[in-house]
């Protein structure tokens, strides 16, 4: 066989598993077997309009079966995944979608507002999951009915790109890391050498699959071990707590947000949680509170470290461990390499704090028609995440602190300079800067702090009614703070360390 990406890997476990299910989504139970048939038609359907090999295809929902058949049929044909984030705003998606050149949008009905005032007019091809009544829009089942399911053996590596994930810019635009077969590949052998997945695992998917953290962590890896995936469309703790029992779930991965939420619904004491056998969890640590909530429970977590650049795992807590390395986000993964780099160069020792440093069969080697970047970012097979973080004496990583300013909000990732120089377009602004502050739901949100013009006059209201709409909700400042001057460094940067001490309780 010549393709040995991703776009196999069902029809691999099809011929295996049969009619296990591969996919739960409300009361669909897709089979292996089904699955692939419906991937083998949508890669041939995709082929009779034009699709070939290196095309990107973008994909605009939340979590349903269609994600799924979309990524493995663009993956088959050897073109490129990009899906995108449904909370940005249209100039957002347009940006993705422009840098990417997608030409193939295939989108959820329910978002055709946002598909077309973000992405239509960069694409030629539109496919609608669900009925929409616009002329010109084809749907995808009807896509799928009208192909024969003729598998497509073509030359695709380990090498070659299966996807583009748009990250925020620290420079204000998003850059478009290029997972390949390969980096997402190892990336789930990680997670089974790590997480124990076993076959016959059934993970609930509470978190986007846009993001790939849910992707790489939880749909790919228990695929590839012929397990179930259930699909819930939007988080909801009730609703997670009944699937546990119901479903018979035994794999759940989330952000400390959305598991304090679990923890704190009404149904969290009567529920049924005995099926579950791996949490996962990322973002930031988890508190010592939610720690022994859930032990008390006979639950332990398992919390990482990772980013999109890394497919995402770099790190991974033993369960057994997580209570006694606490704030730790584990070991390295097990075909990963990490260390801690000085500012000088120098490898640090344990217990010397220095940037995180990544390297492995999972890491990207470069960003979309970023040279710039991919330079700076990737040095020698090493990534330079821009974190800081040390080890101890056996090895456990600890993250500190991100030299990038990215606030962390729900589990989604802020980049201070998108947000700042959105800011810096309004004519009475003469500076601004971002810092998180600590939410008691969210982790923390964003708080601008800025300066004004001359005679110019803005509120804090005003601010941040402007920025409906270009920025995706979650990245809009919690409030903005007017302030006269900024402190500054000897060389005129913000002082972003004393702004927090400030303003960041």
């Amino acid at each position: 066989m010549q393709n040995q990406g991703i776009g196999t890997w069902v029809n691999r476990r099809a011929q295996r598993v049969h009619d296990d299910v591969a996919v739960a989504f409300r009361d669909r139970r897709i089979g292996y077997e089904q699955l692939d048939e419906r991937i083998l038609r949508l890669a041939q359907g995709l082929r009779e309009r034009g699709v070939q090999p290196g095309d990107r295809i973008a994909y605009l929902g939340n979590n349903h079966p269609s994600f799924l058949e979309a990524m493995f049929a663009t993956a088959m044909l050897g073109a490129v995944f990009v899906p995108l984030n449904t909370r940005l705003a249209a100039p957002e998606i347009e940006f993705a979608v422009d840098d990417s050149g997608a030409t193939t949008l295939i989108f959820q009905a329910e978002l055709h507002a946002l598909a077309r005032a973000g992405a239509w007019s960069n694409t030629t091809r539109h496919i609608s999951v669900g009925e929409v009544g616009d002329d010109g829009v084809e749907e995808i089942d009807a896509v799928i009915a009208g192909a024969a399911p003729e598998y497509h053996d073509l030359p695709v590596t380990l090498e070659d790109p299966a996807m583009i994930l748009y990250t925020s810019g620290t420079t204000g635009y998003p850059k478009g890391a290029v997972l390949t077969h390969g980096n997402l590949t190892w990336n789930s052998v990680n997670a089974l050498v790590d997480y124990g997945i076993a076959h016959g695992e059934r993970v609930l998917l509470i978190s986007p699959m846009f993001h790939v953290a849910s992707l790489g962590m939880g749909a790919l890896p228990v695929l590839l071990q012929g397990g179930t995936v259930i699909l819930h469309e939007r988080f909801d703790p009730g609703e997670v707590l009944r699937a546990i029992a119901d479903e018979q779930v035994t794999m759940l991965s989330g952000v400390p947000t959305t598991f304090q939420l679990i923890q704190e619904h009404p149904d969290w004491a009567a529920t049924d949680l005995s099926s579950l056998r791996h949490l996962t969890c990322g973002g930031s640590t988890m508190p010592k509170r939610m720690l022994e909530a859930y032990e008390e429970r006979g639950l332990s977590f398992s919390c990482g470290y990772g980013m999109t650049e890394t497919s995402p795992g770099a790190t991974a807590m033993p369960p057994h461990m997580s209570k006694a390395k606490m704030g730790s986000s584990g070991l390295r993964h097990f075909f990963t390499d990490v260390r801690i780099v000085g500012e000088d160069g120098r490898l640090l020792p344990a217990g010397e704090v220095g940037e995180i440093q990544v390297s492995g069969p999972n890491v990207i080697s470069t960003y979309w028609q970023r040279p710039d970047a991919t330079a700076e970012a990737i040095v020698d097979g090493w990534l330079h995440t821009g974190d800081l973080g040390y080890f101890d004496e056996d090895g456990y990583i600890y993250v500190v602190d991100r030299l990038k300013d990215m606030i962390i909000s729900g589990g989604e990732n802020i980049y201070s300079a998108e947000v700042e120089g959105a800011i810096m377009q309004f004519p009475e602004i003469s500076g601004v800067a971002l810092i998180g502050i600590p939410d008691a739901k969210w982790g923390e949100v964003p708080l601008a702090i800025a300066t004004l013009e001359d005679g110019a006059q803005a509120t804090a209201d005003d601010i941040i009614a402007r920025l409906q709409g270009r920025l995706a909700k979650y990245k809009i400042p919690r409030d903005v703070v007017f302030v006269d001057e900024f402190p500054r460094t000897a060389s005129g940067k913000i002082r972003k360390a004393d702004l927090r001490k400030q303003y960041g309780g």
